[in-house]
């Protein structure tokens, strides 16, 4: 059975910083793209970043590009998000997703395992 679990989330003021972590469990993560996505209520899941399997390649939603930073370690089957600057519109829950592919995509659709999320709320 896969499990993906996140951490790291709590409430923080505008302009300090969290890092997400989300463990892998039940699948080795090292063949497959890793994203984050994010929920804010009353919206849509969307794309946060994602990571090429071997860490190679990042791609970054454009709001968060250069204060979000996503990195990975196979040996430990795990993937990061390090949040800097955080502003009060990045509040929402976050999810980590395992890619159906190894390298990442902004779809949703192409990711196949999903964690239960971690609340991010910034408060300005």
């Amino acid at each position: 059975q896969v499990q993906l679990v996140e951490s790291g989330g709590g409430l923080v003021q505008a302009g300090g910083s969290l890092r997400l972590s989300c463990a892998a469990s039940g699948l080795s993560i090292a063949n497959y793209a890793m994203g984050w996505f994010r929920q804010a209520a009353g919206k849509s899941r969307e794309f946060v970043a994602h990571i090429k399997w071997d860490g190679a390649v990042t791609d970054y939603k454009d709001s968060v590009k250069g204060r979000f930073t996503i990195s990975r370690d196979n040996a430990k089957n795990t993937v990061f998000l390090q949040m800097n600057s955080l502003k009060p519109d990045d509040t929402a829950v976050y999810y980590c997703a395992v890619g159906t592919y190894s390298h990442g995509t902004r779809s949703s659709y192409d990711y196949i395992y999903w964690g239960q999320g971690t609340q991010v709320t910034v408060s300005s």
